[in-house]
């Protein structure tokens, strides 16, 4: 069974465009749209261009990192995929912050709230989703980081994880907490591990290597990336690949939206034929 896999942080649902002069306090504060000669920046609700970028792409699994919690439902149904949702930080008074980010996406920022989500699309070659687990990586400063985890139909684990910005030490923690985690819920089965794990394997060797010679989970993506698929018990048939950042583009107006400052990852995978578990 071929499979492919995607990861993605959505910036909590914001865009991002290249041109750092038009990411501007005036459209940040009273939301006027800024334009150059090729690309626009708008701070609005972008649910739907989020949610119709990823219906189209090719995927049977997406980590997706940075979500807003509201974003859970429209996105899994734009998809024809179930959903996994695991809340990460700022999530308090959830129903209000979501009101106030979609008045102004852009002030709000990731004060929204924030979750990491998994999607199995359905029917489909994972057969969805059999098991859901979540578990805090750590609650201390400088915020709360935690991990989802799917067993699907298929016998296929997927964990999803965004680790501490900023904190590559922390980061480190983070990653291997989860990966050993990870590892003992799939109890054997093939693993999926990956996300915003904000290490570059260029930078922090060591834990890249730690995860492939103690936790068995490679490849990562590249040694400047720092969103990675990593996988045990399948095999690589496409390693992990970062979009070129046209194809995370929308046409607006006459010029491009680029959705999120990261790009999708993707990779593909073969695994032996399933054994189909009961939903």
């Amino acid at each position: 069974m071929e499979l492919t896999a995607l990861s993605w942080n959505l910036f909590h649902g914001r865009d991002h465009p290249p041109d750092p002069k038009l990411r501007t306090w005036r459209s940040r504060l009273l939301r006027f749209d800024q334009r150059n000669e090729t690309h626009i920046q708008v701070n609005r609700d972008l649910t739907a261009e989020f949610a119709a970028m990823l219906a189209g792409a090719e995927w049977d699994l997406a980590m997706l990192q940075e979500c807003p919690p509201r974003f859970a439902e429209p996105l899994a149904r734009a998809c024809g995929a179930e959903a996994h949702r695991t809340l990460t930080s700022r999530n308090s008074l959830g129903a209000l912050r979501g009101l106030l980010a979609r008045q102004n996406p852009d002030l709000m920022a990731s004060g929204e709230g924030g979750s990491n989500l998994i999607l199995v699309r359905v029917p489909g070659r994972l057969g969805g989703i059999a098991e859901r687990r979540e578990m805090a990586i750590h609650e201390g400063e400088p915020e709360r980081r935690a991990m989802g985890f799917v067993r699907t139909a298929s016998g296929v684990c997927v964990a999803n994880l965004h680790a501490t910005n900023d904190w590559p030490d922390l980061a480190a923690e983070d990653v291997a907490k989860a990966a050993r985690a990870a590892l003992e819920w799939a109890a054997g089965s093939p693993l999926i591990f990956g996300g915003d794990l904000n290490l570059r394997p260029g930078k922090q060797p060591r834990i890249f290597e730690r995860l492939r010679d103690e936790f068995g989970l490679a490849p990562p993506t590249a040694p400047d990336a720092i969103d990675h698929i990593l996988c045990r018990g399948l095999e690589v048939l496409e390693p992990p690949r970062a979009w070129p950042p046209e194809q995370r583009e929308v046409p607006l107006e006459g010029r491009a939206l680029r959705l999120s400052d990261h790009a999708p990852v993707q990779a593909r995978f073969l695994a032996a034929e399933p054994r189909r578990l009961r939903n």
